[in-house]
């Protein structure tokens, strides 16, 4: 059995490759907006963020298979391994027979999709040519996220934080040889994006050398049972992910409606800037998530509460350390993306992000506490969760606060609604841990 110390060592080497990984990816995404934003000005960012949602659906589809598939291989790996000898190929198969379908309809109703998305005159152009060729990313996007969740399971943390890095690193440069050394602005960051999940599925391939792996790769027929059990299990992560999507979409819809595309713009700033510091949260809680899975299928409730209590200080410390800086280099942060020296995109931008990263607190610890549910096998405490603070609770914030207080109001729905999650998920955790606490007294 393993000492609490030694869990706590284990969760600080997991989450650091993590939160490394994590942050490296979302990295490029910063950097992603900062070239459209110098290439295409304010209408390049506004398309940016009209279109952002489609890659929390990719990515949303990867986790959803990927987490719940993960979590079902830490469960059994060590008791029962030919439980999920082929659920790795099953899964990457599955999803990329899904994500090409996705692509061929993605390009085919290309133009109801980006005015659902909310394009107008000025953006409809650019935005059907983003999307058309980023819809091909999509399969490499979720089976990207399920080799990075299969992989760090089979006990291999560090290279899927090189498989990360290298892949952030590489695309920087094939993204600025296109947008600039091409001249292909938005088209060039199309293309780049094909790059981005291909690279890193190359790393991982090295996997394959790793000591002691168990996973396999190859030629099976997906099971819909074996599909279903890993989805019902990542339905909480991929919520959280689409959530962004969802909540972007009705962002940029209320936005539009209050005031205009530099409003929009703005927000594209503040929600480039969140994936940053959401990237390093989910970090922290991907950490925890295969050692808390582990303990609880070896039935160590200690180390369970051991590992979540670790990973409350770190998110907690590395949210303030956040938000400081947030706050102390407002101004230089949205300069950064303004590069048409546009005023009324800071007035929007330098009113909006203290009052939106107000959030970051409770938006951090409310990753944790999902996945760790996750985790422990509570799928239905987890998604209830999600469902709260993806869509039930903030949308109709974004309405309600919007009416009663403008703009304002439609920057503090996200601080709102994440206090709102942080409070349930802590009661229904604490609970969750009483319970097994007594259980493991009793066997005793």
């Amino acid at each position: 059995m393993n000492s609490s110390m030694s869990i706590s060592a284990e969760v600080r080497h997991y989450v650091l490759r993590n939160v490394i990984a994590t942050l490296g990816m979302s990295m490029y995404v910063i950097i992603d907006t900062l070239f459209i934003s110098i290439a295409a000005g304010a209408m390049g960012l506004t398309t940016l963020n009209l279109v952002l949602p489609l890659f929390n659906v990719f990515n949303g589809t990867g986790l959803l298979l990927g987490v719940g598939g993960a979590t079902i291989f830490s469960l059994n790996k060590v008791m029962h391994p030919e439980k999920v000898r082929s659920l790795y190929s099953q899964l990457m198969i599955f999803a990329s027979t899904f994500g090409l379908i996705l692509a061929v309809l993605l390009n085919i109703f290309a133009v109801p999709v980006v005015n659902f998305l909310g394009a107008d005159d000025a953006t409809r152009q650019m935005a059907l040519t983003y999307l058309r060729i980023i819809s091909w990313s999509g399969p490499l996007y979720m089976v990207n996220y399920i080799s990075i969740n299969f992989v760090r399971n089979d006990n291999n943390p560090t290279l899927t934080m090189k498989a990360t890095l290298t892949e952030t690193l590489s695309v920087i440069v094939i993204d600025w040889f296109f947008i600039f050394g091409l001249g292909l602005k938005i088209e060039g960051a199309a293309l780049a994006v094909l790059f981005s999940p291909a690279i890193s599925l190359a790393v991982l391939s090295f996997h394959r050398r790793f000591p002691n792996r168990q996973l396999e790769l190859h030629w099976t027929m997906p099971r819909i049972k074996n599909v279903w059990r890993a989805a019902r299990l990542g339905v909480a992560a991929a919520l959280n992910e689409l959530s962004t999507g969802v909540s972007i979409y009705f962002f940029n819809h209320v936005l539009l409606q209050l005031a205009n595309n530099y409003a929009v713009a703005a927000y594209g700033v503040i929600s480039n800037i969140a994936i940053v510091v959401l990237a390093i949260a989910n970090g922290v809680a991907l950490g925890v998530q295969p050692i808390a899975s582990r303990e609880f299928g070896l039935h160590d409730y200690r180390n369970v509460a051991t590992s979540l209590k670790n990973g409350i200080v770190i998110t907690l410390s590395l949210a303030a350390v956040s938000f400081i800086i947030l706050i102390a280099f407002k101004l230089p942060i949205i300069e950064l993306f303004n590069t048409a020296h546009s005023s009324q995109l800071v007035t929007y931008a330098s009113v909006g992000l203290p009052i939106y990263f107000v959030s970051v607190f409770f938006s951090a610890l409310n990753l944790l506490f999902i996945l760790f549910l996750t985790a422990i096998g509570a799928a239905r405490a987890s998604f209830t969760l999600s469902i709260l603070r993806g869509y039930i609770i903030l949308l109709p914030a974004i309405f309600f606060l919007a009416k009663f207080a403008g703009i304002n109001g439609v920057w503090a729905a996200v601080p709102f609604t994440e206090l709102i999650i942080t409070c349930l998920g802590a009661i229904i955790i604490f609970q969750r841990l009483n319970a097994l606490r007594k259980w493991s007294e009793k066997k005793v």
